[in-house]
């Protein structure tokens, strides 16, 4: 079968998507192959790539939203109005899922987890969908009553924060200590807590060479593609240091936690969306 999703399909993928997203985030396994094998029995005119497709979709509407997706569905935006529709639907009666999601954003870090091999976390930045410039704009996504971003919460939590500062700090000893400069890897300085949080970068290292290098951390429990939040300082800094600056982006820090940088200014690596304004009385 071709063309858009009767409201059964949507129904039953959807239903399918948020029992996985559950599941992980209670940290309890569960495979992927074998849901979509079942979706395929129960939706004999959708194939494995087009069930695929459609949870990346879902993984889309749930970033939107400010909801975190399952690691493993790339989220892909070329969606149709009625899953938007059910995912908003299916969200707003499941309060449990929205409780168990808060515990996970707002939970406590004590301490960045063991990694077996430090360097061994930095990964290529993922390749976000391209965007579909022949498409018409959407229409925002509108709230779930008074459910807040996730997204947003999780980005606020300072544990978590200093955590994945703290595993930055770990590779960036490890790697100039590996190359080599172990002088320049005793002076790395972690100044959004030596000097406080203003300065527009968290920790001051340095390339090889010498030269600083200024690194933003931004963590998640989530998956690489899991958008992050940056101050108005950050990227002025970022664009007025641009050669020595980099955000250092940490994801899945609750099971096998990866890096990947972006050197640079930030609105030359990043797509930047205003989310909020300050305003004044005209």
């Amino acid at each position: 079968m071709t063309g858009d999703w009767l409201s059964n399909e949507v129904e039953e993928a959807v239903s399918d998507y948020l029992t996985m997203l559950r599941l992980e985030l209670a940290d309890e396994p569960f495979n992927k192959a074998e849901h979509n094998r079942q979706l395929q029995e129960a939706l004999p005119e959708r194939s494995r790539g087009s069930i695929e497709f459609k949870h990346q979709n879902i993984s889309a509407v749930l970033i939107e939203l400010g909801y975190p997706y399952v690691e493993g569905y790339k989220p892909r935006g070329n969606y149709q109005e009625l899953l938007r529709e059910v995912v908003l639907a299916r969200l707003a009666e499941d309060s449990g899922l929205s409780a168990l999601v808060l515990q996970v954003v707002d939970g406590p870090v004590d301490a960045p987890p063991e990694v077996d091999e430090l360097l061994g976390i930095l990964v290529d930045p993922p390749e976000p969908e391209k965007a579909d410039r022949t498409r018409e704009p959407r229409r925002p996504l509108a709230r779930i009553g008074r459910q807040p971003n996730y997204l947003e919460i999780e980005a606020r939590n300072r544990s978590l924060g200093l955590a994945g500062e703290e595993l930055v700090m770990q590779f960036e000893h490890r790697r100039l200590w590996t190359a080599n400069k172990k002088s320049l890897a005793e002076r790395i300085e972690h100044v959004s807590r030596t000097q406080g949080d203003g300065l527009g970068y968290d920790i001051e290292s340095f390339e090889e060479s010498g030269q600083p290098r200024l690194i933003e951390v931004k963590t998640t429990r989530f998956g690489a593609l899991t958008p992050f939040f940056v101050s108005r300082n950050e990227v002025q800094v970022s664009v007025e240091r641009q050669d020595d600056y980099s955000l250092y982006r940490v994801f899945d820090f609750r099971s096998k936690p990866r890096i990947f940088t972006l050197p640079g200014s930030l609105d030359g690596s990043c797509v930047l969306n205003p989310v909020q304004y300050r305003a004044s009385v005209r």
